[in-house]
């Protein structure tokens, strides 16, 4: 266990030194609910967790310190080098890498070995303040100039900055004290670029297999374009657009026409195959948008004189007593034996055989089966379904697949703090949930911060290994939606306190939240997805 209740040192020491004197391996830890660098110096009487690899914080640590470590190899082969951090497919990182006068293939493997001498060389690194000034001087020296835009939005009068020799660099993140944490981790070329994976919490700890998924690889190249194109790629970019209302509904209505734009291609697609379609099936990760997303693409379905009828999948629940089990005893809602799968296929068949069938209503009440609607599809309509299993085969089992349009709709987001600081796409979607959470079911941030680990992991176990099937990708990003979300979200993070489990994920979130210029609700479409977590749409 990397567990100490009520530890008392005498002497100030850090955290790394009593981690040592108990065999403990960690790579940051919690003491008395607060998130602490290794590096922390204690004293006291104090409740330690040391975090190792499988905990979401320690991971963050670790994978902030490499690209630190990246970053700093990359200095000294050439202080020209740019390099642009992004999350990209299978969960692993996609590097943009600008050379001067070497191939990308000479760069690989030299930074490849320069890493590897860093790591074996031990070298600290050390957390550091700089006044602004001469934090700005440093970084237009270094060739860091795009960190400096968002000092005017600081309040404090000093800049956090990590050092490893004579290298100085901020990613918005807490560091390991020494090169040799960081063992872990693959660096190979992908297209014009390198691909960076590391240990993922979920994962167990490990690093998981890449998989070079193309339809998600081509939407993340549009999301990379259309960031050129409206120049809304850092947070610094967006604020510009945030200085006045007209610039401001520039953003919101350009970024609407994106999704307009996409759902008109996707209806394009859908009735070009429609006569041999029997269903439509839309997945996608908590807070992505299917509610808004699902009734706009009826309404451009129905504009070409199509008509796809919803059925709800969690009709066909089983009672709890019957569904599989988590690890403490209490049913496993989200695993799909939870579903009468036999039931469910059995009436998909029979109304694509244009018979009438009379379908179930769950009562999540008396967690029981009760007889719902009759339905007998008409020619022109065909069955359309929405959750965490609809792009899963086993669902629809008895519908050939050539009879079947799978749609993936989740954010990507090429959304940066800077270069070197890529905004996390499952913290935007959190931030989506806490306010949505708040604003429809009055549930204060603690709570869905204590089941946010829960539902990422119903996520890895039964929607990205499905996204495969997509026949459509739609990305339901919008450039604009934190300066929106900001106020909403920093309201209800406030209210997490510092002794809290989840106060070190609040305030991280807090951290770069406060970067935003607010843009106000008003100015948001009501048809807009956005207004499904923010209240107003006129889809509720």
């Amino acid at each position: 266990m990397n567990v100490l209740k009520k530890y008392e040192t005498i002497q100030p020491t850090s955290l790394e030194t009593i981690m040592k004197t108990h065999n403990m391996t960690g790579y940051c830890a919690n003491v008395n609910g607060r998130l602490k660098e290794l590096s922390a110096i204690v004293k006291g009487k104090n409740d330690i967790v040391f975090l190792d690899l499988h905990h979401d914080e320690a991971m963050r640590v670790y994978e902030t310190s490499l690209r630190f470590l990246i970053l700093y190899a990359a200095n000294l082969i050439d202080p020209r080098i740019e390099i642009t951090f992004n999350y990209s497919i299978s969960r692993s990182i996609y590097m943009d890498v600008t050379l001067h006068s070497i191939s990308l293939t000479s760069f690989h493997e030299t930074l490849l070995k320069t890493l590897e001498e860093i790591i074996h060389q031990d070298i600290p690194i050390r957390r550091i303040q700089m006044p602004l000034d001469e934090a700005k001087q440093y970084y237009d020296t270094h060739f860091l100039n795009h960190k400096t835009h968002l000092f005017k939005y600081r309040q404090e009068s000093y800049v956090n900055a990590y050092q490893i020799e004579t290298y100085i660099n901020y990613l918005y993140g807490y560091m390991v004290p020494f090169s040799r944490y960081i063992k872990d981790y693959e660096l190979f070329i992908y297209k014009e670029g390198l691909m960076l994976q590391y240990p993922r919490a979920e994962y167990d700890a490990k690093i998981p297999p890449f998989k070079d998924d193309q339809v998600y690889k081509n939407t993340l190249k549009k999301v990379a374009k259309w960031s050129e194109i409206i120049e809304g790629d850092t947070i610094d970019k967006v604020n510009v657009y945030a200085q006045s209302t007209y610039d401001a509904v520039s953003l919101i209505q350009m970024s609407e026409s994106k999704h307009s734009a996409m759902l008109y291609e996707l209806a394009e697609d859908i009735s070009s195959k429609y006569d041999q379609l029997k269903l439509i099936g839309i997945a996608g990760p908590s807070s992505s948008g299917k509610t808004t997303f699902a009734r706009r693409l009826q309404i451009e379905l129905q504009a070409r004189g199509l008509h796809p009828v919803a059925i709800s999948i969690d009709d066909y629940y089983l009672h709890p007593d019957f569904v599989p089990k988590n690890d403490d005893g209490s049913p496993d809602l989200e695993h799909i034996e939870s579903l009468d799968l036999k039931q469910f296929n059995e009436d998909l068949l029979s109304l694509t055989q244009g018979k009438t069938v009379t379908l179930p209503h769950f009562d999540f009440k008396t967690k029981t089966r009760n007889q719902g609607k009759t339905l007998t599809l008409n020619p022109n309509e065909v069955i359309l379904i929405e959750g965490i299993h609809a792009l899963n085969q086993r669902l629809t089992e008895t519908i050939n697949r050539s009879f079947k349009y799978f749609v993936y709709i989740a954010p990507q987001t090429q959304l940066h703090i800077d270069k070197h600081a890529p905004i996390r796409v499952s913290d935007m979607r959190l931030l989506r949930r806490i306010v949505r959470d708040a604003v429809f079911r009055d549930t204060p941030a603690e709570k869905t911060l204590d089941m946010w680990a829960s539902v990422r992991q119903g996520e890895f176990r039964w929607i990205y290994d499905h996204q495969k099937h997509a026949d459509y990708t739609f990305n339901s990003e919008l450039a604009y939606e934190l300066a929106v979300l900001k106020k909403h979200a920093i309201h209800r993070l406030n209210t997490i306190d510092t002794m809290s489990p989840h106060f070190m994920k609040a305030n991280y979130l807090l951290k770069f939240l406060k970067y935003f210029d607010d843009i106000k609700d008003e100015l948001v479409p009501n048809h807009s997805l956005i207004r499904e977590f923010i209240g107003g749409s006129v889809f509720k």
